[in-house]
């Protein structure tokens, strides 16, 4: 498996970014013109509305699937982080850190963790500015 780092820590699977949200955004398309073209054609105009409302509701279907796995894993790195810092030096995440800020912080090592964690605080580091200051890359291959 290749090396992560910064720049290719970011996961897209191309069946499901690209290929299936093409589909449903073609296929939305297509319900939609079939629909326009339905106006004035009462035996059509309800199947052609049942079919549109059925691909807005796909839509909101497949960004829903994502958002609700990315807030279940991201409960789950708070824990993890939360145990590892824990683990470290017997205390707890400082309850200042954003959970952005404990995401990008998955990626530090132990050696660099606590230290990092800190610095988050003090400064107010975002996300991306934490996974850059990051020295020794922890991968996390699990993400969705």
């Amino acid at each position: 498996m290749k090396t992560q780092n910064y720049e290719n820590h970011t996961m897209v699977v191309p069946m499901y970014h690209v290929v299936l949200f093409g589909i449903l955004v073609l296929t939305l398309i297509g319900s939609l013109v079939n629909l326009y073209s339905s106006f004035g054609d009462h035996q059509r105009l309800y199947s052609a509305s049942l079919i549109t409302v059925i691909m807005v509701a796909l839509i909101m279907l497949f960004f829903f699937c994502r958002v609700f796995a990315l807030k279940a894993q991201d409960r789950a790195i708070r824990a993890e982080e939360n145990l590892r810092h824990f683990v470290l030096t017997g205390k707890l995440l400082d309850p200042k850190l954003t959970l952005r800020q404990i995401i990008g912080l998955r990626f530090a090592s132990d050696a660099e963790f606590v230290a990092l964690a800190a610095r988050a605080v003090a400064e107010n580091l975002s996300e991306k500015d934490i996974k850059q200051a990051v020295k020794d890359w922890r991968a996390d291959h699990a993400r969705l």
